[in-house]
């Protein structure tokens, strides 16, 4: 037989169901919940306790609830029996004081009155997502005026906090979740495709990631920067560097990094921080088409999917110590992270050639292993 826990447990997963016929402006219709139609139990006693709960919260002892209809039934252990054949909520205020959502419910019809009146396009937005009306019921004020600032001026380029919009001042960045949801159907047509953050989507300022990068020329550090050489600065600045640069070393991680502070002179040359694979974020360079590009990464299956990666965008990129023979020399028997990705492309055959190697025998030789002198002397070399 079914418990009232049960019935509790249905009632609530047809909620979201009854919030949907609001939507559609259908009248309630009686809200049935299946029951079993068996009933197993040996012991009359326990059937009687059972049947007698189910009585005690039901409509006909609360004046409100599910209403039950009994039918006699001949059972296998306790006999002939009324058993409940039939559980519906009759009436919508039945359904919704029993569930004890009669408040949540009147809000809802408010918020959905706002929502169609103020944007009719978002209809079928919010028969997809009744809960997340309920979820923001006490934000809907302030949604719908961020939603039509952004109807109106849909590229705004400040930052969220300058937006001149009567709502709390971390609103729009505590509420980005159903923001996006609503701007993506309400200003389709202005949004920043490429985009993946909130204020890039939204054509909003934002702080850009930094890159940092060693200057390697004395010359150039002193004329364009006062002596500076150790700089970061927004990506967007960075792509549109105008530097007299022949060669950019890009460096895989931080500490390798800090070891190009150690490099001597390189003429017309930078060094810049990869930070592993947020080098996607240098993609946009274009002027290192124009420049020798080396990639210094660790000697790992990372490492060189990094570099493939890298390529895609700067096909031209060459490695720099990270060919075997370094390898051999240096290598303690450290072990890596093994890799899911199968065939990195846009790596040359020796590469490839290491790549299997470390990626068979999962090994590791990380930058910060290969001794000062030997870069150094390396860079000497092809200086």
């Amino acid at each position: 037989m079914i418990s009232p826990s049960e019935i509790k447990n249905k009632a609530e997963r047809k909620y979201l169901s009854f919030l949907q016929s609001i939507i559609e402006k259908r009248a309630f219709e009686k809200l049935e919940i299946r029951g079993d139609k068996t009933y197993a139990k040996t012991s009359l006693s326990d059937f009687e306790k059972e049947v007698l709960l189910l009585i005690s919260q039901s409509k006909a002892k609360k004046g409100v609830g599910y209403t039950l209809e009994f039918q006699k039934v001949k059972t296998k252990y306790v006999g002939t029996q009324d058993l409940p054949t039939a559980i519906y909520f009759e009436t919508e205020a039945d359904f919704l004081t029993y569930l004890d959502k009669k408040k949540e419910v009147e809000s809802f019809r408010l918020n959905l009155e706002k929502i169609d009146f103020a944007f009719p396009e978002l209809k079928n937005w919010t028969f997809q997502n009744p809960s997340k009306i309920v979820q923001n019921q006490d934000h809907w004020e302030a949604i719908l005026k961020v939603c039509q600032y952004f109807k109106q001026c849909p590229k705004p380029h400040l930052y969220i906090r300058e937006l001149p919009i009567k709502v709390h001042t971390k609103f729009v960045e505590q509420n980005q979740g159903i923001l996006k949801d609503l701007l993506e159907i309400l200003i389709s047509e202005h949004l920043n495709v490429e985009g993946k953050g909130f204020e890039q989507r939204f054509n909003l300022k934002y702080a850009e990631p930094q890159v940092r990068f060693k200057v390697l020329d004395k010359a150039i550090s002193d004329y364009f920067f006062g002596g500076l050489d150790d700089l970061s600065i927004p990506i967007s600045q960075f792509e549109n560097l105008k530097l007299p640069l022949q060669k950019v070393v890009i460096v895989e991680n931080k500490t390798t990094l800090y070891t190009t502070l150690t490099l001597p002179n390189m003429h017309n040359a930078i060094a810049v921080f990869g930070s592993g694979y947020r080098v996607y974020e240098l993609r946009n360079a274009a002027w290192f088409a124009d420049c020798e590009l080396l990639y210094w990464g660790d000697m790992d299956v990372q490492g060189f999917e990094i570099l493939a990666y890298f390529r895609k965008y700067h096909p031209h990129t060459k490695s720099v110590l990270m060919e075997k023979q370094t390898f051999d020399q240096f290598f303690e028997n450290d072990s890596g992270t093994p890799t899911n990705i199968g065939f990195p492309p846009n790596l040359t055959d020796s590469e490839q050639d290491l790549y299997d190697l470390l990626k068979i025998n999962n090994w590791r030789l990380e930058q910060e292993k290969i001794p000062f002198e030997y870069v150094n002397q390396y860079f000497d070399s092809i200086e």
